[in-house]
């Protein structure tokens, strides 16, 4: 089935995680269609077309797909073809167990090590998240969410771990992006980052550590209610 859509192009990733190579920038391109819908779970996925799209040959988005099977976006069928795999709220939930317990040592480092400099950025990401939820732009306050998270890990010196969670948490990210804002409050998400940032400010690893539990606790809330509101989308 031919793409319905224009792609972004292969220069609309994120700066801090852009890759070098042309199917590294094709993967990112198709990550971020896969997790803000505009390719719904189930649909099939042509090399042709988003080759065609994004001005490249058949090979890098193959190799592209291939990246994006291994974190759980797609699903290669022998003979016939790409499809976007539908979410899967058991494998959703595993992975917020899995992020937890990461950001949660990450939050308490950085509580404890994080430079003034690095919590002037994080102030500034909450200010740019404001202005997106005026401005009702969800998928660019979803992009600064994932910044906010990936600035405190380099606050903490824990950029390995950072990418260790970008493999885990593409179905979060799905679910994250299709609760907003009805299922989470967008005025809620800024809050909760706020008090993460207070408790690393503060010097207090207990108060960032609670303040980053209740934070990635959001998605077992809205989880449900998805789930009954989008059938369509969800395995199980």
């Amino acid at each position: 089935m031919a793409t319905t859509f224009q792609l972004s192009t292969l220069h609309d990733a994120p700066p801090q995680t852009r890759r070098s190579t042309v199917s590294g920038r094709v993967f990112e391109v198709v990550r971020e269609a896969i997790i803000q819908l505009r390719f719904s779970p189930g649909n099939p996925l042509s090399e042709a077309d988003v080759g065609r799209q994004l001005g490249v040959s058949r090979q890098p988005v193959r190799e592209a797909f291939i990246k994006l099977a291994e974190v759980g976006l797609v699903e290669i069928r022998p003979q016939r073809g790409t499809f976007v795999r539908m979410i899967s709220r058991r494998e959703v939930a595993n992975a917020r167990f899995i992020r937890e317990a990461i950001e949660v040592a990450i939050v308490r480092k950085a509580a404890v090590e994080a430079a003034p400099a690095s919590l002037a950025g994080l102030d500034g990401l909450i200010e740019r998240q404001r202005a997106m939820a005026a401005a009702g732009d969800h998928g660019g306050f979803l992009a600064l969410d994932e910044s906010f998270h990936q600035t405190l890990a380099h606050a903490a010196d824990c950029d390995d771990a950072w990418r260790v969670l970008e493999g885990l948490k593409a179905q979060m990210d799905r679910v994250r992006f299709l609760s907003l804002p009805d299922a989470t409050p967008l005025e809620a998400l800024i809050e909760q980052h706020a008090e993460i940032l207070a408790g690393v400010r503060a010097g207090a690893p207990d108060q960032a550590e609670a303040a980053m539990r209740r934070h990635l606790s959001e998605i077992l809330i809205s989880l449900p209610r998805l789930a009954a509101a989008h059938p369509a989308f969800f395995a199980d």
